[in-house]
């Protein structure tokens, strides 16, 4: 399967000049413009307009897609994707194509849209990213109340007698300093609990209880961090463009935000939840072979050009 794909993707890069200049001659529309015009919106219609540029052979073209690369590993307001992304990338290929904006009105917002989503998402790589190497710091006052937060939105009843304390445990970290537990995903993994326990707290002592459960029990926190891994490498490796590009056909955003990418999480853990509840593992020992069979369910799903995973998490108020 793997060599037909790269056997036919091989076969189009050969013929894609004759295809173009074929396609051109009868409909008097550069590649850019029919696939904003005949390719429907959201994750097919971003990922055919981010091939044409990427295999753009035009140097304006290139130096345009080398800046944006560029721009999206920095830190930017919205009028600054606006401005430096979006309108930056309009005008070159209105310029480079010979468009005139006046007889296809259409194509500039078609074609913005799909700058802003493609580029927005490499700049939410980069924000998440940057969460994930910022590392838990006992000594920073910002840390230890998100952490304290933490506690207090999960177990809202139970005082917290510590620091360190084996009360931990009972959320699922694996020792009495929970700290210790964010060094591979950073902040990132204390950011995602923090965010699902007060965004669907009863979904998230919902789940807590079910990680208590004395037989298919896990440990909550330590999966949520696992969670959070899956979640990062979906993002980073592009499975997860499809659901982010075809969000933001639904919102008022026109790029992923961090906002979205911790309720992407939160579907994933709830969804592994109840994956593992029905697998009825034997013991903790087979949670790897568990996660293992999630992620390739999630993986096989992410990949489909219509998908979308649904935020609206019914036990929200269990």
């Amino acid at each position: 399967m793997i060599f037909l794909k790269n056997f036919f993707n091989s076969l189009y890069l050969f013929f894609r000049p004759l295809i173009k200049w074929f396609l051109h001659r009868f409909t008097n529309l550069c590649e850019l413009q029919r696939l904003c015009y005949g390719a429907h919106s959201g994750y097919k219609r971003c990922k055919l307009v981010e091939r044409s540029l990427n295999l753009s052979k035009k140097s304006q073209i290139k130096h345009l897609v080398y800046c944006l690369n560029d721009l999206t590993s920095h830190p930017m307001s919205d009028s600054q994707i606006q401005s430096e992304i979006v309108d930056r990338a309009i005008n070159t290929v209105l310029l480079v194509k010979k468009i005139n904006p006046k007889y296809h009105p259409g194509f500039p917002p078609s074609f913005g849209r799909c700058v802003e989503a493609i580029y927005g998402y490499r700049r939410l790589v980069t924000i998440i990213e940057d969460l994930r190497l910022e590392q838990y710091d006992p000594n920073s006052e910002v840390h230890e109340r998100k952490l304290m937060a933490l506690w207090h939105n999960l177990m809202p009843d139970v005082k917290l007698e510590g620091r360190i304390t084996k009360q931990w445990q009972e959320i699922g970290f694996q020792g009495d300093d929970p700290g210790t537990d964010f060094r591979g995903m950073g902040m990132l993994g204390l950011e995602n609990l923090l965010y699902f326990s007060r965004e669907y707290p009863g979904t998230a002592r919902h789940l807590l209880c079910h990680s208590q459960h004395p037989k298919y029990g896990y440990t909550f926190a330590v999966v949520g961090i696992n969670i959070t891994h899956m979640a990062w490498r979906l993002l980073k490796e592009g499975h997860a463009k499809a659901h982010f590009y075809n969000l933001l056909r639904t919102g008022t955003r026109g790029y992923p935000t961090l906002e979205q990418f911790h309720q992407f999480y939160c579907y994933l853990f709830y969804e592994f939840d109840s994956f593992w509840i029905n697998a009825k593992p034997d013991n903790l020992m087979q949670f790897n072979n568990v996660q293992d069979k999630f992620e390739r369910t999630i993986r096989k799903v992410s990949d489909r050009e219509n998908c979308l995973f649904k935020m609206n998490l019914s036990v929200e108020n269990v």
